[in-house]
């Protein structure tokens, strides 16, 4: 697997306000075959703040790759997604619904607001390091992203 058209830091933006899950993903990452530096946000306003790069995220990295929860206080991820794909400097990123919901309806929203996949965390905590380490080497090594 070719990794010419990975930046050398691949930069994962987490929007997901369960510490155990962010804490899970970042140990995934760390241990993960990829140079990927992840930040994570509590919640739906944070993470529109982050990638606007507004106030203290002024300076941050535009990201490679959104993980994004839909169950998030005050915006939830259903709304985040709305507003990345109608702005476009943010369209492009790709977002991977990763959150506890398999209702239908959750499913079918996040594809209509042009998510670019759906998974269901996993309650196993091996099959959920197993699953972002899958994210992460699909996004960064396999896919070919636009530049940022």
């Amino acid at each position: 697997m070719s990794l010419r058209n990975a930046p050398e830091i691949f930069d994962i933006l987490l929007v997901e306000d369960n510490p155990g899950d962010a804490r899970l993903a970042q140990e995934a990452l760390k241990e993960g075959r990829m140079t990927s530096r992840l930040k994570v946000v509590v919640d739906g306003v944070e993470a529109m703040a982050y990638l606007r790069r507004e106030g203290q995220y002024a300076g941050s990295p535009r990201p490679n790759l959104v993980l994004l929860d839909l169950n998030l206080p005050r915006k939830d991820g259903r709304q985040v997604l709305a507003e990345m794909k109608a702005e476009e400097e943010l369209r492009r990123i790709p977002v991977v619904v990763l959150t506890t919901s398999q209702a239908e309806q959750d499913i079918m929203r996040s594809y209509d607001l042009h998510a670019n996949c759906y998974i269901t965390k996993p309650v196993d905590l091996d099959r959920f390091i197993s699953v972002v380490r899958s994210i992460e080497e699909y996004w960064c090594s396999v896919v070919t992203l636009p530049p940022r």
